[in-house]
Protein backbone atom coordinates (compact mmCIF):
# COMPACT_ATOMS: atom_id res chain seq x y z
CA UNK A 1 0.00 0.00 0.00
CA UNK A 2 1.16 3.53 -0.82
CA UNK A 3 0.01 6.82 0.30
CA UNK A 4 -0.11 9.63 -2.45
CA UNK A 5 -0.10 13.36 -1.03
CA UNK A 6 -0.74 15.48 -3.81
CA UNK A 7 -0.96 19.37 -4.41
CA UNK A 8 -2.69 21.09 -6.87
CA UNK A 9 -3.77 24.39 -7.97
CA UNK A 10 -7.51 25.01 -6.18
CA UNK A 11 -9.25 25.20 -9.34
CA UNK A 12 -7.94 22.11 -10.63
CA UNK A 13 -9.73 20.02 -8.27
CA UNK A 14 -13.29 19.32 -9.57
CA UNK A 15 -11.52 17.90 -12.78
CA UNK A 16 -8.94 16.06 -10.84
CA UNK A 17 -11.72 13.99 -8.80
CA UNK A 18 -13.30 13.56 -11.45
CA UNK A 19 -10.26 12.19 -13.98
CA UNK A 20 -9.21 9.97 -10.83
CA UNK A 21 -13.23 8.74 -10.36
CA UNK A 22 -12.78 7.77 -13.73
CA UNK A 23 -9.35 6.04 -13.03
CA UNK A 24 -11.18 3.76 -10.74
CA UNK A 25 -10.08 6.17 -7.34
CA UNK A 26 -12.96 7.04 -5.51
CA UNK A 27 -12.21 7.47 -2.42
CA UNK A 28 -9.75 10.49 -1.23
CA UNK A 29 -9.66 13.10 1.40
CA UNK A 30 -9.01 16.67 0.48
CA UNK A 31 -7.81 19.42 2.50
CA UNK A 32 -7.24 22.99 1.88
CA UNK A 33 -3.96 24.42 1.69
CA UNK A 34 -1.62 27.12 1.42
CA UNK A 35 1.73 26.96 0.17
CA UNK A 36 4.41 28.42 -2.52
CA UNK A 37 7.40 26.68 -4.27
CA UNK A 38 10.72 27.44 -4.71
CA UNK A 39 9.90 29.26 -8.64
CA UNK A 40 8.48 32.20 -6.12
CA UNK A 41 11.37 32.88 -3.54
CA UNK A 42 14.15 35.28 -4.71
CA UNK A 43 16.94 33.01 -3.87
CA UNK A 44 19.54 35.74 -3.38
CA UNK A 45 17.01 37.24 -0.76
CA UNK A 46 16.63 33.97 0.79
CA UNK A 47 20.41 33.40 1.28
CA UNK A 48 20.60 36.65 2.58
CA UNK A 49 18.29 36.10 4.78
CA UNK A 50 19.47 32.99 5.87
CA UNK A 51 22.96 34.58 6.73
CA UNK A 52 21.15 37.33 8.98
CA UNK A 53 20.80 40.14 6.51
CA UNK A 54 17.71 42.52 8.43
CA UNK A 55 16.97 43.72 4.68
CA UNK A 56 16.62 40.74 3.27
CA UNK A 57 14.69 39.29 6.03
CA UNK A 58 12.46 42.12 5.94
CA UNK A 59 11.72 42.04 2.27
CA UNK A 60 11.30 38.20 1.54
CA UNK A 61 8.55 38.60 4.15
CA UNK A 62 6.73 41.27 2.48
CA UNK A 63 7.33 39.59 -0.88
CA UNK A 64 6.73 36.40 -0.56
CA UNK A 65 3.27 34.86 0.71
CA UNK A 66 1.58 31.71 0.59
CA UNK A 67 -0.61 31.03 -2.48
CA UNK A 68 -4.01 28.77 -1.48
CA UNK A 69 -3.67 24.95 -2.92
CA UNK A 70 -5.58 21.98 -2.58
CA UNK A 71 -3.90 18.51 -0.87
CA UNK A 72 -5.06 15.51 -2.29
CA UNK A 73 -4.80 12.23 -0.08
CA UNK A 74 -5.72 8.31 -1.03
CA UNK A 75 -4.04 5.60 -0.06
CA UNK A 76 -4.08 2.73 -3.06
CA UNK A 77 -2.60 -1.05 -3.66
CA UNK A 78 0.82 -0.92 -4.64
CA UNK A 79 -0.15 -1.83 -8.33
CA UNK A 80 -2.64 1.76 -8.50
CA UNK A 81 0.21 4.13 -8.11
CA UNK A 82 1.47 4.58 -11.52
CA UNK A 83 -1.99 5.34 -12.96
CA UNK A 84 -3.03 7.87 -10.25
CA UNK A 85 -0.01 9.95 -10.39
CA UNK A 86 0.20 9.79 -14.41
CA UNK A 87 -4.01 11.04 -13.88
CA UNK A 88 -2.94 13.54 -11.57
CA UNK A 89 0.18 14.69 -13.87
CA UNK A 90 -2.19 14.66 -17.04
CA UNK A 91 -4.84 16.70 -15.13
CA UNK A 92 -2.74 19.06 -13.77
CA UNK A 93 0.55 19.93 -15.92
CA UNK A 94 0.36 23.11 -17.66
CA UNK A 95 4.04 24.12 -17.64
CA UNK A 96 4.21 26.50 -15.43
CA UNK A 97 5.43 27.41 -11.96
CA UNK A 98 2.62 25.88 -9.45
CA UNK A 99 1.64 23.20 -11.52
CA UNK A 100 1.93 21.11 -7.68
CA UNK A 101 3.66 18.31 -6.31
CA UNK A 102 2.94 14.32 -5.79
CA UNK A 103 4.23 12.55 -2.88
CA UNK A 104 4.15 8.65 -2.49
CA UNK A 105 5.03 7.13 0.85
CA UNK A 106 4.61 3.61 2.17
CA UNK A 107 1.68 2.38 4.39
CA UNK A 108 2.33 -0.31 6.72
CA UNK A 109 -1.49 -1.16 6.95
CA UNK A 110 -4.65 -0.07 6.67
CA UNK A 111 -8.11 -0.67 8.82
CA UNK A 112 -12.23 -0.23 8.26
CA UNK A 113 -13.34 1.54 11.21
CA UNK A 114 -16.38 0.09 10.87
CA UNK A 115 -16.21 -3.49 9.83
CA UNK A 116 -12.68 -3.89 11.54
CA UNK A 117 -11.36 -5.29 8.19
CA UNK A 118 -7.92 -5.08 7.44
CA UNK A 119 -5.30 -4.29 5.15
CA UNK A 120 -5.55 -4.53 1.12
CA UNK A 121 -9.59 -5.01 1.16
CA UNK A 122 -10.08 -1.94 2.75
CA UNK A 123 -8.91 0.02 -0.33
CA UNK A 124 -10.00 0.44 -3.73
CA UNK A 125 -10.38 -2.41 -6.16
CA UNK A 126 -8.14 -2.58 -8.67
Amino acid sequence: MKEIMAIIRMNMMNKTKQALTEAGISSMTAKDALGRGKGLVDMQLLKGAEQGYEEAIIHLGQTQRLIPKRLLLMVVQDEMVNKVVTTIIKVNKTGKSGDGKIFVMPVMDSFSVRTGVRGNPTLDDL
